[in-house]
């Protein structure tokens, strides 16, 4: 791409997620962060919506904050497939030349982000935990043009030890990928309507095209962690996966869910998708709790931005203290069934 082209791309598109034609949540999360982008560059927000009849869903985009729909609607995007999913988005991005395109960092978006960027020849700055519009250098260099209006992507870089804000001042689109939970959808605009657009890029399946022979679904009746208003997290210094259930305790008599670090997923103590963190989920309860929990910066990215967070160990220097609004220093074993007690009491006495 030259450098005299760049001012031809505008605007702020979004990935907006389905899967089975239902949208998910990192979609309107997106559009939430894209609204904030656009409003500083004096631009408009569109969606790209990609799948197989699925136009009925460009009407939500709207409510969530798209003022332009842009729909790839093909019986070839009915599961997600790289090479189709790929090719839709390139093409959109060629023909559209948005200024910035943020996908979401769910298994789907992290596969076809990267795939996309290299296609279109631009950069991408994956799972993103901050995004604005500013001055690139930060701080200006002598001898050196300060670029404005940039997008700037902040991310952990080296393990969660610094955090690293990058640019891509010489190519366009800037992409980045933002982890679900990080960004914070609007409240729904009733009744919304956008622009919608139809465009077809032609598909022709090529070697590149993989056949889905199955798709087995996980069966979960947890509730999705990312939507628990409370949380009791537990972590190796809960001592064992039948110890657990102190905090299992706990989370019922408050409504809430457990949830655990990453060294409670690496014992096999708990599945996968319970874990908090870094290489886990980000969330935002009202109340979190954590109960031997250190709080090593890993943990801490996926929870500080929790309303109130509670900390039980029985280490003072812990660092999760430092995070936290309220700690106990003192032994969960005991602790937390006392609380637990107290909250049922109190709750009985209503």
């Amino acid at each position: 791409m030259n450098k005299m082209g760049l001012e031809e791309y505008k605007g702020v598109f979004v990935f907006a997620q389905q899967v089975d034609n239902k949208l998910s949540n990192i979609a309107f999360e997106l559009l939430g962060k894209a609204r904030d982008l656009a409003k500083d560059l004096d631009t408009d927000v569109t969606a790209m919506l990609f799948g197989s009849d699925i136009k009925n869903l460009a009407d939500e985009l709207a409510e969530y904050g798209a003022d332009r729909v842009i729909v790839v609607d093909s019986p070839e995007l009915k599961e997600y497939r790289t090479e189709p999913y790929a090719h839709a988005m390139a093409s959109v991005i060629n023909k559209y030349k948005p200024e910035i395109v943020l996908v979401g960092a769910t298994a789907i978006g992290r596969d076809l982000g990267p795939t996309v960027s290299a296609r279109v020849a631009t950069g991408l700055t994956a799972d993103c935990t901050s995004l604005e519009i500013g001055d690139f250098p930060l701080v200006a260099i002598p001898n050196q043009e300060q670029k404005h209006n940039q997008l700037l992507m902040t991310r952990p870089a080296f393990g969660g030890n610094t955090i690293a804000t990058i640019a891509c001042p010489d190519n366009r689109p800037q992409m980045a990928t933002v982890r679900p939970g990080v960004m914070q959808k609007i409240d729904k605009i009733e009744g919304a309507k956008a622009v919608i657009e139809e465009f077809d890029p032609g598909f022709v399946p090529n070697d590149k095209y993989v056949e889905i022979l199955d798709i087995v679904k996980a069966v979960s009746d947890t509730v999705d962690i990312m939507d628990a208003k409370i949380l009791v997290s537990g972590g190796r210094g809960v001592g064992s996966p039948e110890n657990f259930k102190i905090l299992e305790d706990l989370a019922e008599v408050l409504g809430g869910q457990v949830s655990c670090s990453r060294a409670v997923v690496d014992a096999g103590w708990k599945p996968k998708d319970l874990q908090v963190g870094q290489t886990g989920k980000t969330v935002r309860p009202n109340v979190y709790f954590a109960i031997g929990i250190s709080g090593a910066i890993q943990h801490v990215a996926g929870m500080e931005e929790s309303d109130i967070i509670v900390a039980i160990n029985k280490d003072e220097d812990a660092p999760i203290f430092d995070v936290a609004d309220y700690g106990v220093v003192g032994d969960l074993n005991k602790i937390v069934p006392a609380l637990t007690q107290a909250i049922k009491a109190e709750l009985a006495a209503k």
